[in-house]
């Protein structure tokens, strides 16, 4: 069956956060769209809960042995499974507004790399969030503009939290905000785009630069174009404790790479 989207989510083993981000894919306006559920593991509370959880769209589980970090490799898979030529790409913690999937696919160009940001939540408004979910989903605009004016606490980019129209009266605001990168929680492009590069490049073995800041630097080496959906592809990024990686091994890797104009990968999807 032909998608108008697959919608790709990397998880772990988190299947709290998860279980909202899935409700949250309930609500979307657009609903002609596929689930991919790409783990970088083989986790068993993880196999549990998507057997259990009620799916409103159809889905696929995709696993692999939990032998070290291997998202890259996870995610080539899940692109090679999509039943869709429009490759939507979030995390399993990050929480959309209703009107995400249906942006993405608004400004799908064949030649056009989407990508938008994500506002970083506190404790407090997380918790709050993933315990009322999926009810709280949809008054979250609300909460965030009460928190913008009273106290946003320890929330991050809260700017990035607040979904503007195209065709309202401010319709103008997202026009005006530009990207410089992608990030690989937000960001969606063609198939044949991913095949252009031969996919993420599973010589990146560390989070960090491999699953997305590799990518701009190969797309636009393969001549496509970068769109802001700043302001229209809104998602709220749920809090959890910070596990800082070094990622100057990886930086370093991809300047050779740079210099040796590799764009195509050698170890990708094919």
């Amino acid at each position: 069956m032909e998608y108008k989207a697959s919608i790709i989510i990397s998880v772990y083993d988190n299947t709290k956060s998860l279980k909202v981000v899935l409700d949250s894919l309930k609500l979307q306006t657009e609903k002609d769209f596929e689930i991919i559920i790409s783990e970088d593991g083989q986790h068993e509370n993880m196999k549990k809960f998507v057997q259990a959880y009620k799916f409103g769209h159809d889905y696929q589980h995709l696993t692999q042995e939990d032998i070290g970090w291997r998202k890259n490799k996870a995610l080539n898979n899940a692109i090679r499974h999509a039943g869709s030529n429009w490759l939507i790409f979030i995390d399993g913690d990050c929480v959309l507004h209703h009107r995400f999937v249906e942006m993405h696919l608004r400004y799908a160009r064949e030649n056009v790399i989407l990508s938008g940001r994500r506002v970083k939540l506190d404790k407090p408004t997380s918790s709050s969030l993933v315990k009322n979910s999926p009810e709280s989903i949809h008054k979250f605009q609300g909460l965030l503009y009460k928190k913008l004016f009273f106290g946003k606490g320890n929330i991050e980019y809260i700017e990035e939290g607040f979904f503007v129209s195209p065709t309202g009266l401010l319709g103008f605001i997202p026009k005006l905000r530009k990207i410089k990168y992608i990030i690989g929680c937000n960001m969606s492009f063609s198939k044949q785009a991913i095949y252009a590069i031969n996919g993420f490049d599973e010589s990146y073995t560390l989070p960090g630069v491999g699953e997305d800041i590799d990518l701009v630097w190969r797309f636009k080496a393969a001549g496509y174009q970068f769109k802001s959906l700043r302001s229209l592809a809104v998602q709220y990024h749920l809090w959890h404790k910070e596990n800082y990686t070094d990622a100057n091994k990886n930086r370093d890797k991809m300047r050779r790479k740079q210099q040796d104009n590799k764009y195509f990968c050698e170890n990708g999807l094919n």
